[in-house]
């Protein structure tokens, strides 16, 4: 080997090396933080991580970090750190703007969300259609639906853009959230006249609202235009329908958990308790797991109806398959045991809820006063 072939050789194995240490150190660095349960120390552990460059590349850890904090609703906290991150270089990037304002907007801080939007020129940051389109997101997450209109017919021309596919879905959603969907089928129509093709984010958006709200006939309406257009649908598609699980069969596509959540609910909300466990059986038998919706819709029908020996089962299901639901459904579990007569299955809820190894829940028998 060659003095030089020998010089590059140890420049390249000394870079490779120092390559796969950083990668490893970064790894380290995720699961510390991933695995710490302290809040506190978990901002700081995060803030003190945000000085290394590669760090900030990664947008899953701000996600799930932020996540974290805005369910134990540490806005705060999710303030602290978000505000750091702007004394780096990157807040001059869009990209990193962007995140900052999704990450406020899905914490539902919209006025914070707004201030990174406002000062990215200060920060000689570009605003384009990708900016615009978070915003809008920003207002939706944050249920700021006065304000997506506005922002939607006033923005375009004083930032130069053009509102693009993302933009419509985004508005439509905020619409569809807000009950108004004559004005968000009037968005459809808009972005046709402009030759802007709908995908099927568009009409699921659409068919949600609609057969969630009980307007059949105009969901069915917007099913043809779906069909019109070819656009195929899917799995979310027919969560949206009445019926839904049956025609899916027969067209050979396999139910999920969401799909039968929305017949639980949809029986739960008529108090057809029968039918809801027909369906919870049929979500079994499918090999659906019951998730925290699915506890958080029947367990009460279950008590409301006097079903006390079902709710006691679900609770106890709830336990067994370690699943996080809120302390005041098994509070209430418990309240209704009570009052139904049976105290050895309630105390057996506070004992469990006490005594799991995942989550404890301070559950307690009621008191007469």
């Amino acid at each position: 080997m060659s003095f030089l072939s020998r010089r590059l050789y140890r420049a390249f194995s000394t870079s490779t090396a120092a390559t796969a240490q950083a990668t490893g150190n970064l790894e380290s660095v995720f699961k510390d933080i991933y695995r710490e349960r302290n809040l506190k120390r978990l901002v700081q552990k995060f803030k003190k991580s945000s000085e290394l460059d590669r760090f900030r590349t990664k947008t899953g850890i701000y996600e799930e970090t932020v996540r974290r904090l805005a369910s134990a609703k540490r806005f705060r906290w999710i303030e602290e750190i978000l505000e750091e991150q702007k004394k780096y270089k990157d807040i001059s990037r869009e990209g990193f703007a962007v995140r900052l304002i999704s990450l406020y907007g899905k914490s539902g801080m919209f006025d914070h969300a707004f201030k990174v939007f406002d000062e990215m020129p200060d920060q000689k940051c570009e605003r384009s259609v990708l900016s615009f389109n978070a915003l809008l997101g920003a207002c939706v997450n944050s249920k700021k639906f006065d304000k997506v209109e506005g922002f939607f017919s006033e923005l375009p021309s004083k930032l130069s853009v053009e509102p693009d596919l993302v933009s419509y879905n985004i508005v439509i959603k905020g619409l569809c959230d807000m009950g108004s969907m004559d004005s968000a089928v009037g968005m459809l129509d808009e972005m046709e006249k402009k030759s802007l093709e709908p995908d099927l984010i568009t009409f699921n958006t659409l068919l949600n609202g609609y057969y969630t709200s009980g307007r059949f006939l105009d969901g069915e309406k917007i099913w043809g235009r779906m069909e019109k257009k070819n656009i195929l649908p899917d799995i979310r598609s027919y969560n949206a329908k009445i019926g839904l699980v049956e025609e899916m069969q027969t067209k050979g596509i396999k139910p999920d958990g969401y799909s039968f959540n929305a017949l639980i609910k949809g029986f739960c909300n008529d108090g057809k308790v029968d039918e809801a466990t027909n369906w919870y059986g049929k979500m079994r038998e499918n090999d659906c797991s019951p998730d925290k919706l699915t506890f958080a819709t029947l367990v009460p029908l279950y008590c409301e109806k006097g079903s006390f020996d079902q709710a006691f089962e679900l609770c106890k299901e709830i336990f067994n398959r370690k699943c996080l639901v809120d302390e005041v459904l098994l509070q209430n579990a418990v309240d209704g045991l009570v009052k139904g007569g049976k105290v050895v299955e309630a105390k057996k809820l506070v004992q469990l809820g006490n005594s799991n190894s995942y989550r404890r829940y301070n559950l307690k028998i009621p008191t007469d006063k």
